[in-house]
């Protein structure tokens, strides 16, 4: 068998199980490039959530932090008065 042949066949069987293998997962037919380019979308907005549910809460921590050390600072120097 030439190889032209051979790299025709195998390209071919290649295609076709890609179709098979899409077709299985239900991405087939005349939407399936939206469908794709859907869950593409979908995997980029999880991964913004993510990422900005990380840095809302490093803020809140950092925050609080802050907080603790401004209400120690106060207490240490009686800036709202107290007893002598």
């Amino acid at each position: 068998m030439p190889e032209h042949e051979f790299e025709a066949i195998l390209t071919r069987a290649a295609e076709e199980g890609a179709k098979r293998a899409l077709a299985d997962v239900g991405l087939d037919g005349d939407e399936a490039a939206l469908d794709i380019r859907d869950l593409r979308s979908l995997v980029d907005c999880i991964r913004l959530v993510r990422r900005t549910a990380m840095q809302t809460a490093v803020r809140m921590i950092t925050t609080g932090v802050m907080l603790a050390l401004l209400a120690g600072i106060a207490i240490k120097l009686k800036i709202f008065g107290g007893s002598p």
